[in-house]
């Protein structure tokens, strides 16, 4: 029985095993980093050798804005997420309901945009915003506002496509018979429809949310002043500016503490990803 259970069973525990071992190195090896008390690039080690300290910690905090550029990236990837979530549900919604001449061609011109990266007009957003600052500075540079607006200029996107999937996939008779109850539009989108399509509004804002922390080309352009960074513009900036081998122990640091906001945010939608749709469809 034990020679039919490894032929059978075992060598798929053993090829599990070496999976989880396999992704598991990166992460101890950024952990040890960050608790290196050497903090160099090369004194590190997969197992720490020289020790424990969390002297990394208290130079991240204490010689950077690094407190500052937590806050701006919270503050700027959750507002530009919901937003672009809640633009793209209102275009899903209206491309999936709606009849209107030139419907088809927008859908196409959407996805073709999408084709093109953003940051290839980066010298076109940069002088737009040159001009827009002059004259509403809140607008301009180095501010959040700017930043977000600049984020949201590609909201209608590959989300809209992804929302309308999942839209066409819910019966219209359930609009018809809102309707016929004297519902507007705007009651069966926020009561009936939203509900249904809490699983693919909670996948795309996790897609999005983690893409708006992660993006430096756009944050590295539009802001320039040290206190309104983002994470990705600061880290990298301060590894930049010094010798990258003395400061590898407060950059894993940085991004260990960078990666709590997008585990958090997964923790919290995931229920609406696996119970969204039912929880939706009984209160319907």
């Amino acid at each position: 029985m034990r020679g039919n259970w490894l032929t059978t069973m075992g060598w798929r525990h053993a090829v599990g095993l070496l999976a989880v071992a396999f992704s598991l190195i990166p992460i101890v090896f950024v952990v040890s980093s960050a608790l290196n008390p050497l903090g160099t690039l090369s004194s590190t080690s997969l197992l720490p050798v020289h020790g424990f300290t969390l002297d990394n910690v208290t130079e991240l905090f204490g010689g950077t804005d690094f407190g500052q550029w937590y806050l701006n990236t919270l503050v700027i990837a959750g507002t530009a997420s919901v937003a672009s979530i809640f633009i793209s549900a209102l275009a899903a919604y209206a491309f999936s309901r709606f009849r209107f001449r030139g419907r088809r061609i927008s859908l196409l011109s959407l996805l073709l945009i999408q084709m093109f990266p953003q940051f290839l007009a980066i010298v076109a957003i940069f002088l737009i915003f040159t001009q827009v600052g002059e004259y509403w500075p809140a607008l301009g540079f180095n501010t959040w506002t700017g930043l977000i607006l600049v984020y949201l200029g590609g909201a209608m996107g590959v989300n809209t496509w992804l929302m309308k999937g999942f839209f066409d996939t819910l019966p219209k008779e359930l609009d018809e018979s809102a309707t016929m109850d004297g519902a507007s539009h705007g009651q069966i989108f926020f009561r009936i429809i939203l509900p249904l399509v809490t699983p693919i509004i909670a996948i795309t804002g996790l897609l999005a949310f983690i893409g708006m922390m992660n993006e430096f080309i756009m944050a590295s352009v539009f802001l320039t002043s040290s206190s309104d960074k983002t994470l990705a513009v600061g880290l990298t900036g301060m590894v930049a500016a010094n010798n990258r081998d003395a400061q590898f122990g407060m950059f894993c640091v940085g991004t260990l503490l960078t990666a709590i906001p997008t585990v958090g945010v997964f923790m919290f939608l995931q229920r609406y990803i696996v119970h969204g749709l039912t929880g939706g469809a009984v209160k319907g």
